[in-house]
């Protein structure tokens, strides 16, 4: 499963050949979600309510490279990193 972005122990990463809607994974210590890119939510699994939070803000100013991301994941095609909350 390709990672697309770690920042604050957070672990972002989207596997190939995915079944809709764009999603992706989130890895944080001993949590793992499944978050929807839009619009930009946890649909499965759980995170602490802080991680979430950043998790979601990082999703809105990333759509378009997610979106990106998980189109060339779904054709198994190479993903590219997409850069941190800054």
């Amino acid at each position: 499963m390709p990672e697309l972005c770690r920042f604050n122990g957070i672990i972002i990463r989207i596997r190939f050949r995915e079944h809709p809607p764009p999603h992706f994974h989130v890895e944080y210590g001993d949590f793992n979600a499944k978050v929807d890119i839009d619009p930009p939510s946890v649909t499965a699994g759980r995170l602490p309510p802080r991680i979430e939070r950043v998790v979601i803000e990082w999703t809105t100013l990333r759509q378009q490279e997610l979106r990106d991301a998980w189109q060339n994941a779904t054709r198994q095609e190479p993903v590219t990193k997409i850069p941190p909350l800054e």
